[in-house]
């Protein structure tokens, strides 16, 4: 039996939250936690319960989206809903799954929801005790252990994980895999570069070499960052 999906749905219409939390009550999976239009009445919900997923208008008159977003991008994951197609590109900088455009169908919500789904079962942890991963690619899952990942490498809308023993394609963002590495281990170098912090041989100038004798860059906007978490170590 599949985990229930515990969600919220919050916009300010009474017409589109009513719908949005018909057309959730039709799918089995999803948990509807709280559905209206008070963003406090929702904070306090996410604060309270484990929260999966949140269906998110943009225009809200307390908060808008965009601002609940950065309050809790790195806790939850987002599916937008919104009468508005200029809002998408701002809104892909955070944690989004799916933008759905007003007037919204069942048969659009259903596979946005699918998509959420497929998400999950693609790349997922274990439990703390095992400090592995698993990933879908090739239509076969992947156990890694973290302490085997070389470098990870960004190419668009896919990754690359370079192991000591392997390279594995994954349909992934940079952005997500990260969220999904233990934090004290990992740090991002560059858009297209993460390492793990027991991996790196030396840093030389504006390079990292690894402790395979490969060399990456590191990015302008990721130097500080690098420097803090060298000296912690």
């Amino acid at each position: 039996m599949k985990k229930k999906i515990n969600c919220i749905i919050l916009d300010d219409e009474p017409f589109a939250v009513k719908l949005i939390a018909d057309y959730a009550s039709k799918v089995p999976q999803l948990n509807v936690l709280y559905a209206d239009s008070d963003v406090y009445k929702a904070i306090e919900v996410l604060n309270r319960e484990t929260v999966d997923l949140i269906f998110l208008d943009i225009q809200m008159p307390q908060l808008t989206g965009i601002e609940l977003m950065q309050l809790f991008n790195q806790k939850h994951n987002f599916i937008i809903i919104s009468a508005y197609a200029e809002y998408a590109l701002d809104a892909f900088q955070f944690h989004v799954v799916d933008f759905l455009l007003k007037p919204v169908t069942f048969n659009r919500f259903y596979q946005s929801v699918e998509k959420y789904t497929r998400w999950q079962e693609t790349f997922q942890t274990t439990d703390d005790t095992d400090n592995s991963l698993f990933v879908k690619a090739d239509r076969k899952h992947y156990k890694i252990a973290t302490d085997d990942i070389l470098y990870i490498e960004g190419l668009k809308d896919y990754i690359r994980i370079h192991t000591t023993d392997e390279k594995i394609m994954v349909l992934e963002t940079m952005k997500d895999i990260l969220e999904k590495l233990p934090p004290k281990q990992f740090v991002r170098i560059h858009r297209s570069y993460i390492i793990p912090l027991n991996k790196i041989k030396l840093i030389e100038g504006n390079q990292i070499q690894m402790i395979d004798g490969t060399f990456l860059p590191i990015g302008e906007t990721y130097r500080k960052l690098v420097g803090e978490w060298t000296e912690r170590k």
